[in-house]
């Protein structure tokens, strides 16, 4: 099996800002977000999501991204 190529994304979610971010390693920005809500429990809204900003450590690229946590699923923040 051929695992992804891993990238550095710098990982905060809305609400702590970016002095709370952390250095996540991980194949996508998407995944980036996913593993960045999974280790380090960000505030959760009204609606138990979480918005997560990403941006890419090389680049400077930023994404965010909207995680249902009733469903798992991550979204870009621009398609709820």
């Amino acid at each position: 099996m051929i695992e992804a190529a891993q990238h550095r994304y710098f990982a905060y979610a809305e609400g702590v800002g970016r002095a709370h971010g952390h250095v996540i390693e991980a194949p996508s920005f998407e995944a980036a977000a996913v593993g960045y809500t999974e280790i380090y429990a960000p505030p959760v809204d009204a609606d138990d999501e979480i918005r997560v900003f990403v941006a890419e450590m090389e680049g400077g690229q930023e994404h965010c991204f909207v995680i249902d946590l009733g469903d798992g699923q991550a979204e870009p923040c621009g398609r709820r």
